[in-house]
């Protein structure tokens, strides 16, 4: 299994620091949100200062541009990192789009299909000379001319990796892409009821493989050296849980545990802005079911044992410390030997 990080820099000032002490640390790959910032930018610098570790971005919002723009994106990204690009979209939400992004909400997941198929056909052109011809419902591509063609490059086409929680989304993964970025908000029943018999679906559906495809997480993990650093480091970990099973598009993740009653009342709550009340909703055991629990010493032998045979690729929640090099080296040769 690939353990990969996410990039800590705060600003694009930090970002080759950050980008090659994580590669001298051995992580597989780095991976930058639409959160703050951009996740495109820091992506250049990463590429520029480090050799080896894959770049990605877990995710880019999709709909806010148009799959040309993509394609040009990781065109150059892939061109400049020698091959190390995986370019990873996802839909967000609706309110998101049309109140934070200023984009129309319109069937994402025929949308993102189409975006998908798009910048494949635009990849294609431009390697491979083919005429543009892609003609859909949200897109088409119809138009290359010598001058804004960018032409071949000398390694594959980036890989492109979605996000998702519900049916639809794994389905397409499964059918259409390289990747698929499982949500950090997810348990094990989850996975075995909803995730992997629709992205098996979706492989079937292609005639593809399950290894032609990587599945990927980040995971809540709840550590300490003892029991009362267990303790102190939960709270923040409930917060965040709380905050995605407020969404109401990820209930289905509660009510295979029977818990979509949680759900709806966390949905009040952040509706009248009581975001300091909803961790409270989080009992124990759904921490249990949601993040990784375990002391330090344990920690790698329970993540083992929980994502076996499940994942290909792990990030942990919380970004590395480089100053904590030294656990960070022994999680990723402890994964990287089993």
């Amino acid at each position: 299994m690939k353990i990969d990080t996410g990039l800590l820099a705060s600003s694009l000032t930090g970002v080759a620091r950050a980008a090659k002490q994580a590669e001298d640390l051995g992580f597989s790959g780095l991976w930058t949100a639409e959160a703050q910032h951009d996740p495109f930018l820091p992506l250049a610098l990463a590429a520029e200062h480090t050799e080896r570790i894959e770049l990605g971005t877990a995710i880019a919002v999709a709909f806010p541009r148009s799959p040309m723009v993509f394609a040009q994106i990781g065109w150059d990204l892939q061109a400049f990192s020698r091959g190390r690009f995986i370019l990873g979209l996802g839909t967000q939400v609706k309110a998101h789009n049309e109140r934070r992004f200023g984009v129309k909400w319109e069937h994402p997941g025929p949308k993102l299909r189409e975006m998908i198929q798009m910048i494949h056909a635009i990849w294609d052109c431009w390697q491979n000379g083919t005429r543009p011809s892609f003609e859909g419902r949200f897109y088409n591509f119809t138009l290359m001319t010598p001058f804004f063609n960018p032409g071949p490059i000398p390694y594959p086409k980036p890989k492109i990796f979605i996000a998702g929680v519900n049916e639809y989304m794994c389905r397409l993964a499964g059918e259409l892409c390289d990747g698929f970025h499982i949500h950090p908000f997810h348990s094990i029943r989850y996975l075995d009821q909803v995730v992997l018999p629709n992205i098996s679906t979706g492989l079937a559906k292609a005639g593809r493989q399950r290894s032609q495809i990587e599945l990927s997480t980040t995971a809540f993990v709840v550590t300490g050296r003892n029991q009362d650093e267990i303790e102190a480091a939960k709270a923040p970990v409930k917060q965040q849980i709380a905050f995605y099973a407020s969404t109401p598009a990820y209930i289905g993740v509660l009510e295979v545990h029977g818990w979509g009653e949680v759900g709806r009342r966390l949905t009040d709550l952040s509706k009248r802005g009581k975001w300091a009340e909803m961790a409270n909703e989080i009992t124990d055991e759904m921490l249990q079911e949601y993040a990784l629990v375990a002391v330090r010493d344990d920690l790698v032998d329970r993540l083992k044992a929980k994502y076996a045979g499940y994942l290909d690729r792990l990030s942990f929640y919380f970004p590395f410390d480089a100053s904590d090099a030294g656990f960070w080296r022994e999680v990723i040769r402890s994964f990287q030997t089993a």
